[in-house]
């Protein structure tokens, strides 16, 4: 009778251990599968941005297609804009007495990267007429919103010299409609404020 005990003792541990094994090679197989799906989806979306990639390297349109596609209401749907940031101004303002300083960082909104770079090209010229443009506000005329409307004004224009505007202010309502239409041909579409400190 002590054998028998003994027996069935002996018998039990190997069937923990085929279940153990079975709980490690599900848990094995599982992993796998899970590892293979996510490695399939990542390819897979690879595939298609190279794809897009290629097919608007070509000409465009097949990509353009694809998104009038997508948004049907608004036709082919427009590249998202480039942001071109200059480095912080600090600048003298027109005061009197001379003692009030302005602290002004500005972020260039452009037509796309390609545009970006056009801009880059002429950012030197671009920085100094906006610095001499700064110079002459006064602190009242960059604390107020109207202020600050017409300086976004004043620096949009100023960015379009380099690409054949014209940097007087035409302040009759005939040439400001004109010179807004003009402004879609140039690669600086906006002016952001990242900082405006006046002390």
């Amino acid at each position: 009778m002590a054998t028998k005990p003994e027996e069935s003792e002996a018998e039990k541990p190997p069937a923990k251990s085929k279940k153990k094994l079975f709980i490690i090679v599900g848990a094995v197989l599982v992993l796998v599968l899970v590892l293979a799906g996510g490695a399939f989806f990542y390819m897979s979306k690879q595939k298609a941005a190279a794809e897009a990639a290629a097919l608007e390297a070509e000409g465009g349109e097949p990509a353009a297609a694809a998104h009038s596609s997508a948004a049907p209401a608004h036709g082919a749907a427009k590249a998202p804009p480039a942001y071109l940031p200059m480095d912080n101004m600090v600048v003298n303002l027109a005061d009197a007495g001379g003692e009030r300083v302005a602290q002004v960082g500005i972020t260039l909104e452009v037509v796309d990267s390609h545009a970006s770079d056009q801009v880059k090209a002429y950012l030197p010229t671009i920085r100094s007429a906006v610095l001499m443009l700064l110079s002459r506000k006064t602190a009242e005329e960059l604390l107020s919103a109207e202020g600050k409307q017409k300086l976004i004004q004043e620096i949009l224009r100023e960015t379009s010299v380099p690409f054949g505007g014209s940097a007087e202010a035409d302040e009759t309502p005939a040439n400001n409609k004109k010179s807004k239409q003009k402004t879609h041909d140039y690669p600086v579409t906006g002016v952001l404020f990242s900082s405006l400190i006046v002390q």
